[in-house]
């Protein structure tokens, strides 16, 4: 666990330390997050690209401390490709389009080196409990990479909130790849969660920065490379079930606002005010409030991930199936199925 320990040190320093610079660089090239409409909390201009300390943070101590195989130097070759097109992006605007084509180039990256899905779990199958899916194993990792990348980039919404939950998730995949005895994975979980942490008291509200795409596309994309690696290539029984729930806050509230906007006959990628946290600022809680719930809430599906680590296939597909439900029906109930009214057409 030394090295472990020595990644999360070195990318916790390095993090806290760089931020202050990429802040006042922000500044000068003038990559600020302007309000302009009413999904915003924040009410003046603040500074952009704090990604990039996340991503010089993890990729120093990466480098530093572990044997630069294969997959690693496809992860971070994909890391930087995907962390330079969120920078773009903070810079000048892509579009909706350009922004998919560069996280699907992204993900060929790393199935070009050897990260990808091959087995999924099957609680039908008594021997094995998985199943090979063969020609599809390039979609299905295409599909899993893009839609973790978004679903952080989506949930990147207050003061705080994805730099928290991506801690979070870290810290639950970095314990489940102890469980399972994958160290590398675990060092990898353990570099980034330094990186996030360290970056964490600039961004904690009120923000003396955000991370933009540079830092929330390069988080999803991480995380979801890290949980191919460590979780859906490890035991049959946590196959899928540990990442759709380690993961689970972004990956559900994407999929809410992909039903959402269905329902309201809104393109999927047309952004709205009805997120899980514009749900609980409207109840009244406070920005700081409305996050900690929201880390409330990812600390147990972490938990639920780790525990499901213990259980047979079926019991871990079980319980995957239950906490669906509850969420549905607590979506329902909050109203992440409803448009906002009077909301403005963003």
């Amino acid at each position: 666990m030394a090295k472990q320990y020595a990644m999360f040190c070195t990318a916790l320093i390095i993090s806290i330390a760089v931020t202050p610079f990429i802040i006042k660089f922000a500044f000068k090239i003038g990559a600020m997050d302007v309000p302009r409409d009413n999904r915003r909390v924040h009410k003046v201009p603040v500074p952009l690209i704090g990604g990039l300390a996340i991503y010089l943070a993890f990729t120093i101590s990466v480098i530093l401390f572990t044997e630069l195989n294969q997959r690693i130097v496809g992860l971070l070759i994909g890391g930087t490709f995907i962390m330079l097109s969120g920078l773009a992006d903070d810079i000048r605007p892509l579009g909706p389009k350009t922004k998919l084509l560069l996280q699907v180039i992204g993900a060929v990256i790393l199935i070009c080196f050897g990260i990808s899905i091959r087995y999924v779990t099957n609680p039908f199958d008594r021997v094995t409990g998985m199943a090979d899916i063969g020609i599809f194993s390039i979609p299905a990792t295409i599909f899993w990479i893009v839609g973790v990348t978004n679903a952080f980039n989506l949930i990147d919404g207050l003061d705080g909130l994805a730099a928290g939950i991506a801690s979070i998730s870290c810290i639950t995949l970095f314990i489940v790849s102890v469980l399972n005895g994958r160290m590398g994975t675990a060092a990898l979980t353990a570099a980034l969660a330094g990186s996030t942490i360290g970056f964490l008291p600039y961004n904690f509200n009120p923000a003396k920065i955000f991370m933009g795409d540079t830092g929330a596309q390069f988080l999803g994309f991480i995380l979801a490379a890290i949980s191919i690696e460590g979780a859906i290539k490890s035991a049959a029984a946590i196959a899928i079930t540990v990442p759709i729930l380690a993961l689970g806050l972004p990956i559900y509230d994407t999929l809410m606002a992909i039903i959402r906007r269905s329902l309201n006959k809104k393109p999927v990628m047309q952004g709205d005010r009805g997120h899980l946290h514009h749900k609980l600022l409207d109840m009244g809680l406070s920005q700081r409030q409305a996050v900690v719930v929201m880390y409330i809430i990812s600390g147990l599906l972490g938990i639920s991930a780790i525990f499901a680590t213990e259980l047979s296939t079926v019991q871990s597909f079980f319980v995957l199936i239950s906490v669906l439900c509850i969420i549905l029906i607590l979506s329902k109930e909050v109203g992440l199925l409803k448009k906002n009214k009077g909301e403005e057409n963003q």
